[in-house]
């Protein structure tokens, strides 16, 4: 593993719950929440594809200069773009950065705040700002959102507790501190090494894609590991050359994976694990709802429903013993959820089918 999704708060205990072993289940959601936030050893933060993610906390700073930076760069120079659209400034870029000054000088002075208690403070964050106008999904918004984002990409503030419980996503937001600054070559690198280690061997377009990088990236930043070319059933792929040793054999085992897991959001081309099943489990856009897996390869989607009811649909036939195990995972996993109810951010055409 490298990183968990974080788009989706629930996605994240989710899919911690789905890799932990039987006797780490009865703890629960607490002990994710003390990694987050009382012990710190995970950070929640935007990463690859503008993406936001929850990675260790010694990933963080390699994160932050392999991607994040460059997120923070493309998002400054849209906002700058629409302000001066929206002539809200003779010198947006300028506006801007006094906006974001004033913002972190507030936060520094609460300790930890709410989105809306920092626009009261300042009040240039309830700006205005027009989107797709004239349109029945368009209107007017304010730029406390995207100006908080980006000063959380700039790592000039940082993510705290949801103001709720574990599935919410109201965050209180948090002074940080930068990281000590670090070569984004180097820092590619590495995250290309960590990304091989848990995803491949891969077509380096899957690494492309799942970086955010440009095709040049990519390639320069494998230029600086020993990796070996191999032949996959799509085409050529790369692995690292001190990683190439077959993976020891498994029993078969089931596993109720939640919407946007971090497995089957690790590659972009998808047929050797999903098969046919991706207009089920994929929305529009791209995001993956909640996955039935078995010794894996994606067999089937499953969702809860208001009564608390965790219901599953095989999309091929695994066979008498894997849905039998797979019966007693979403028996487990609706006694784990107990009276908390999961509704992914993104819904999906079997999600849906199967919750209502």
């Amino acid at each position: 593993m490298i990183a968990l999704h974080g788009t989706d708060p629930a996605s994240v205990y989710l899919a911690a719950w789905a890799r932990s072993a039987d006797g780490h289940r009865a703890v629960g959601h607490g002990a994710v929440e003390r990694a987050l936030y009382q012990d710190q050893q995970l950070l929640r933060m935007l990463g690859m594809r503008r993406t936001m993610f929850v990675v260790p906390a010694g990933l963080a700073p390699v994160i932050q200069s392999a991607c994040t930076d460059q997120v923070a760069e493309r998002m400054r120079k849209g906002l700058v773009r629409d302000l001066a659209t929206a002539g809200v400034a003779a010198d947006a870029g300028r506006w801007l950065d006094e906006v974001g000054d004033a913002t972190v000088k507030a936060l520094t002075a609460r300790g930890a705040a709410t989105g809306a208690e920092l626009a009261r403070d300042e009040p240039r964050l309830r700006t205005q700002l027009v989107y797709a106008e004239g349109k029945s999904y368009g209107g007017s918004v304010s730029i406390t959102t995207r100006v908080l984002m980006l000063l959380s990409a700039e790592r000039r503030i940082a993510r705290g507790r949801p103001r709720g419980g574990w599935t919410s996503s109201q965050y209180e937001w948090l002074p940080a501190d930068p990281w000590p600054a670090r070569s984004a070559a180097d820092a590619r690198a590495e995250l290309a090494r960590r990304w091989l280690l848990a995803f491949g061997p891969a077509p380096i377009s899957d690494l492309q894609w799942w970086t955010g990088w440009t095709a040049g990236q990519a390639r320069a930043a494998l230029g600086q590991l020993a990796i070996a070319e191999v032949d996959l059933d799509g085409g050529p792929g790369v692995v690292l050359a001190d990683d190439q040793d077959p993976e020891p054999v498994t029993e078969p085992w089931a596993a109720l994976l939640p919407a946007l897991d971090p497995t089957p959001m690790g590659w972009r081309e998808r047929g050797w694990y999903l098969g046919g099943h991706g207009a089920a489990l994929f929305d529009r856009s791209g995001n993956i709802g909640p996955t039935i897996w078995w010794d894996g390869r994606i067999v089937g989607g499953w969702a809860q429903r208001p009564d608390g009811e965790v219901v599953f649909r095989l999309l091929e036939d695994p066979g008498s013993a894997a849905a039998a195990a797979i019966g007693a995972e979403a028996e487990s996993l609706r006694a784990w959820l107990g009276p908390t109810r999961v509704t992914p951010r993104f819904r999906t055409p079997l999600e849906r089918e199967l919750s209502a």
